[in-house]
């Protein structure tokens, strides 16, 4: 993969989770509220949907910072994956279908950026190791 695309692609993704992270810790009370009513038809308890309703902003926007930033790259993308997986996870037993395209395609991002990532040579992680 050219080292540009692939820096773009990085940086995208880290500015989707970034941003997704950013604009729901401001919130995170109404952010989780949201998210528990979603899941109360599910079979999934409350004990765990509210925990990861509070971790999942701060994962978002701690690994689209480090995605940004290049640094801890290929934690940064395996996290992210993980991240999506199980989002995927939850919106199918809430049958939100609609959600999925969308979770599927940074779950591709993830898996392309994590194929590709040593050929990024502007990330912290390649000035960071010369040394």
């Amino acid at each position: 993969m050219d080292r540009t695309a692939y820096i773009l692609l990085r940086l995208g993704i880290g500015i989707s989770m970034f941003g997704h992270g950013v604009v729901r810790l401001p919130k995170l009370e109404a952010f989780s509220a949201w998210m528990v009513k979603s899941f109360e038809k599910s079979f999934l308890p409350e004990f765990l949907v509210t925990p990861f309703s509070y971790v999942l902003p701060v994962a978002e926007f701690l690994i689209g910072l480090l995605l940004l930033a290049g640094l801890f790259t290929r934690a940064a993308l395996i996290s992210g994956a993980v991240v999506v997986l199980l989002l995927l996870f939850g919106t199918s037993m809430i049958e939100n279908w609609e959600a999925l395209p969308s979770q599927l395609i940074h779950l591709a991002f993830f898996a392309v950026l994590l194929q590709y990532f040593k050929t990024d040579t502007s990330a912290l992680d390649n000035l960071i190791s010369k040394k």
